[in-house]
């Protein structure tokens, strides 16, 4: 099992579970698909994209069972970053926490799989 991790707008999250489809971000509108990070890079995919940014769960799941639409791909250095191309169905998430700012305008992280 590879958990992976989203960082989603609180709002959105809420709308996504009444609706039963989350479709992302506005950057992952925009690129074509969810944004996920690893347990080694969402830190850094925070402080570099969401710096000061209130208001964010963290949302993990499984990478297994998001089947053929999630495809593994070479982003900064390289380095392989989950991109889900399709909404993601809320009932496949493993865990969703609030994701507090600390004085530093950087996020605190609960600890990760």
């Amino acid at each position: 099992m590879t958990i992976i991790y989203h960082m989603a707008d609180k709002t959105d999250w809420q709308a996504a579970l009444e609706t039963g489809a989350y479709e992302g971000t506005a950057v992952d509108k925009s690129d074509g698909f969810i944004h996920f990070s690893t347990r080694e890079t969402v830190a850094e995919s925070a402080a570099k994209h969401r710096a000061g940014v209130e208001n964010l769960v963290l949302i993990s799941v499984d990478s297994n069972i998001l089947g053929e639409d999630l495809k593994w791909e070479p982003a900064r250095g390289g380095i392989l970053f989950p991109h889900l191309y399709g909404p993601l169905d809320p009932s496949l998430v493993k865990d969703a926490v609030s994701l507090p700012l600390g004085p530093d305008n950087l996020h605190i992280f609960p600890e990760l799989e």
